[in-house]
């Protein structure tokens, strides 16, 4: 049983101002696995007056001091990586194997990425007269989900670590465990004090706290389109900037051209991987109407082989996070019956031999139009929708066809051909054939969101720029 209770601020472990606890539960067995402190907006309060203290002198240091830094955070993760991952797994119900090759893995990515921008990355340039300069944005609040618990703390830490800013995390209280690891991480690798602080608590009171304080010059967020939403108005009456990476409801469109079994079996596994909680997944697969029956095929076959278990056993996928995304993800399945998809395979209810834990049945729907619920919303579980296309302009039109534009993905033979429909997409991010590049960036287009993460882009989220004229004299002439 894990007991985190204490708040890391300034750098030591506080307790919070008021004691109250919350309960999270292991999604693979409905059983308390441990309990934090709900923190409130007195805890806010002192984090924020902790970082703005620590930005007069964090904000002036050094590249080579911030590199120096961000590389013994690096070590102290790699000493920690097993914790993590393990964590994780607890948590939010992640198998073991995409723990630690996956989840706990994006940690390292996203610190490696964030070292490598950092060494050449440009923080002042002369235009003329004028000098050109990025300098930290300031105090940062970050908002962060439980989906992929520590890739999201960490592409928001490391940039912001790496530009000069200091910051107050609010994790999930759905996945908290390995948060806290992550800040012993940082207290090992001596991050400044008031320099990262962590407060755990929901939503409702630590979230919007931080939206709302006069103190934060930035706020950034990741999760749900409506939550986005709420963030952005508790923000708006200080004019503090908002960065947000919201829902996703991704087109993947599948060309006359493209390998069927490797692009739709691709296509399956991908919004299967993580239990289908993930915010970019594609799960609006678009293929020829003619070939529907191929298609069909190779998605059951797909979707078939993905096991589902025990999390800390060999099984392909494990729970989704709890109870209530469980329900929302029947409700949205029993939708897709009523309004009449053809139910492939899964459908409600729990898989077979597994009467306890939020396990979900992998679900592919076909004959799907892009009217029906299942198509609109975000499921968020491991439910493929199967849409059929009569030419390549209708594929185009269906896959804007949505207020989201997180993400799509293009499949083909030939290239051009491929890349001239992703030209045509209007997502952030346009995945071809396959690929995946984690030093690109990530953000998306209409409701899911602003802004952007991951390598060098990320950056720019926490600076901001100023223009010093006169800097250099007018060359004689």
């Amino acid at each position: 049983m894990r007991e985190y209770l204490k708040f890391y601020i300034d750098g030591e472990w506080v307790d919070p101002a008021a004691p109250r606890t919350l309960a999270v539960v292991n999604p693979a067995t409905e059983e308390v696995a441990g309990h934090i402190s709900a923190g409130s907006a007195a805890d806010v309060d002192k984090a924020v007056a902790a970082a703005r203290r620590a930005f007069e002198s964090y904000a002036r240091t050094s590249r080579e001091d911030r590199l120096e830094l961000l590389q013994r955070i690096l070590a102290e993760y790699q000493k920690r990586f097993g914790d993590i991952a393990h964590a994780i797994t607890e948590e939010m119900g992640a198998p073991a194997s995409l723990a630690q090759r996956a989840q706990a893995a994006m940690g390292l990515t996203h610190l490696n990425g964030a070292i490598e921008a950092l060494k050449g990355f440009k923080f002042d340039e002369d235009r003329g007269t004028t000098r050109i300069v990025k300098e930290p944005v300031g105090v940062c609040g970050m908002i962060t989900p439980w989906n992929w618990p520590i890739n999201q703390i960490v592409c928001k830490v490391a940039p912001a670590l790496a530009t000069g800013c200091t910051m107050v995390l609010k994790p999930s209280e759905e996945a908290p465990f390995s948060a806290q690891i992550w800040a012993e991480v940082l207290h090992a690798a001596g991050v400044p004090a008031g320099v990262f602080n962590m407060i755990q608590g929901t939503g409702p009171e630590v979230g919007a706290a931080i939206a709302a304080h006069p103190g934060i010059d930035m706020v950034s967020f990741t999760g749900s389109t409506r939550a986005g939403i709420e963030v952005a108005k508790a923000a708006a009456p200080t004019v503090k900037r908002v960065a947000q990476e919201l829902g996703g409801k991704s087109p993947n469109i599948i060309l006359e051209d493209a390998d069927l079994k490797r692009a739709v079996g691709g296509g399956v596994r991908t919004v299967m991987n993580n239990s289908g909680q993930s915010c970019n997944a594609p799960t609006r697969m678009l293929v020829p109407s003619r070939r529907m029956d191929e298609v069909i095929a190779i998605a059951k076959e797909a979707a078939e082989a993905t096991t589902v278990g025990d999390p800390n056993g060999n099984a392909t996928i494990g729970p989704v996070v709890n109870k209530t995304q469980w329900e929302k993800i029947q409700r949205l399945i029993k939708a897709g019956i009523d309004e009449g998809a053809t139910l492939v395979t899964g459908g409600l209810g729990r898989p077979e031999g597994l009467e306890k834990g939020y396990y979900v049945k992998p679900t592919v729907f076909a004959h799907v139009k892009n009217d029906m619920t299942i198509a609109r919303e975000e499921i968020f579980g491991p439910v493929v929708s199967v849409l059929g296309y009569e030419n390549v302009d209708e594929a185009v039109r269906i896959g804007n066809d949505t207020e989201y534009g997180l993400a799509a993905y293009v499949s083909g033979g030939d290239l051009d051909k491929v890349r001239e429909v992703a030209s045509r997409l209007r997502a952030g991010q346009v995945c071809l054939n396959g690929t995946a590049d984690y030093s690109a960036p990530f953000g998306g287009y209409k409701m899911s969101g602003n802004g952007r993460e991951w390598g060098e882009y990320g950056f720019h989220e926490y600076l901001e720029v100023k223009a010093v004229t006169g800097f250099s004299p007018k060359q004689a002439a």
